[in-house]
């Protein structure tokens, strides 16, 4: 679905619907058509999933949530990209809240790319969880990483009710989601050994995973559980993943999730990797340390990958 699809839902051609789940997949909208714009007070329900852009969220997302006068339990699911300002409880509160005078279920969460500028407060976790009044939700978390060119900021209620997190990184704070099946990890510091074992404890039913980072993890763990001699890491168990994407981290995070001494994924059956990455943590297809995860992957993703394959090759991916 894209914004000008929910628009068109919404402009009272759907006299009696009161309960909306949409998901909108294209970010930009670009419409010139006109729409109803009036109320909507049969409306008790809505989830709302979207990756949009500040100037999106501002002229259309708010506009369309103060219209739900009536609504009774709403859930937000909101990526915002070139966002000037934090989204904080007085926002959230002032904009959208004060207009549902019968709301009494208010699930959020919030992940905002904020555009560092001489104008940009430097604000705290404490500084924006005190800005919540009870009436909002129970609880709040919030996780804010500066970096050279913006402000990487994530706003959330619990316990968690969505099945999707983006651009999680290590400073991830220690909870459980239980009802996340979907992750995307993005840090320009490294993941280490340590940080995968806390993913695996907080995300209990994680399915596919994202990993985004090209910085190479500590030289010295990377040793750790590759000779029969040193000492071992804890083994890692994620036993539900069956999606994993290393497209676009450095290759040592292939063999963080290849080696079986690192990392266990019995169930695994699509994998997106780089050929090159393949070859170096399979050692040409023959490592039997990294044979196990592979042995039932039924799609194999290789980025730059070349059309001949040996005998190995075949061997190491039976499942293809």
């Amino acid at each position: 679905m894209y914004c000008d699809d929910l628009l068109a839902l919404l402009d009272g051609r759907l006299k009696r619907l009161n309960t909306l789940n949409v998901v909108i997949i294209n970010r930009e909208y670009n419409s010139t058509n006109t729409y109803n714009m009036n109320n909507l007070p049969d409306l008790k329900c809505f989830h709302l999933q979207y990756d949009c852009l500040s100037d999106t969220y501002d002229r259309q997302i708010l506009p369309i949530l103060r219209r739900m006068s009536n609504i009774e339990a709403l859930n937000l699911h909101l990526t915002i990209d070139k966002q000037t300002k934090f989204i904080d409880g007085k926002h959230m509160y002032n904009e959208i809240i004060v207009h549902m005078s019968r709301l009494r279920a208010f699930n959020f969460y919030f992940c905002t790319f904020i555009r560092l500028n001489q104008s940009t407060q430097n604000f705290s976790n404490d500084d924006i969880l005190q800005t919540f009044p009870n009436m909002i939700c129970q609880k709040a978390e919030c996780m804010i990483q500066y970096r050279c060119f913006n402000v990487k900021y994530h706003l959330f209620s619990l316990p968690f009710m969505f099945d999707y997190l983006s651009f999680i990184d290590n400073t991830f704070p220690n909870i459980i989601f239980n009802h996340v099946i979907r992750l995307v990890l993005d840090d320009g510091i490294a993941f280490e050994h340590e940080f995968f074992m806390r993913i695996a404890s907080s995300f209990p039913l994680l399915k596919v995973l994202h990993v985004l980072n090209h910085m190479p993890q500590s030289p010295m763990l990377n040793k750790i559980n590759s000779n029969d001699n040193q000492l071992y890491l804890p083994v890692i168990e994620y036993p539900y993943l069956h999606s994993l994407d290393l497209e676009l981290a450095h290759h040592d995070y292939a063999e963080q999730f290849l080696n079986d001494r690192k990392v266990h994924l019995p169930h695994l059956t699509k994998l997106t990797v780089y050929y090159h990455d393949l070859k170096i943590v399979t050692r040409n297809f023959t490592n039997s340390r990294t044979r196990f995860n592979c042995m039932k992957v039924k799609q194999l993703n290789l980025c730059c990958k070349t059309s001949i394959h040996s005998e190995d090759f075949y061997a190491y991916f039976p499942s293809l």
